[in-house]
């Protein structure tokens, strides 16, 4: 683990910190960050989109043949709960 210290710095009305250009490389941190305040301390991490490398991850699990329903035989038809809950 890094440690360093810095100033804040005034940007408009609020303030900010530089993040020297190796600890962004390291960190692996992209434009798009999230800001997380937990137990008094501030957290940075990617802001990575919904559903990130699930496509990737589904032609993984295609190659291995790992993508079939878990129960294809009570798939097909629909059971007590599509028929009462469901407005067809």
């Amino acid at each position: 683990m890094a440690n360093m210290k810095t100033k804040l710095v005034q940007i408009g009305n609020s303030k900010g910190v530089r993040i020297p250009k190796p600890l962004i490389e390291q960190s692996g941190l992209s434009e798009d960050i999230e800001l997380i305040l937990k137990d008094n301390e501030i957290i940075l991490r990617s802001a990575n989109g919904p559903r990130k490398d699930w496509e990737q991850a589904f032609k993984k699990m295609a190659e291995r043949g790992d993508d079939q329903l878990l129960h294809p035989e009570t798939a097909e038809s629909p059971n007590n709960w599509d028929e009462t809950e469901w407005t067809w």
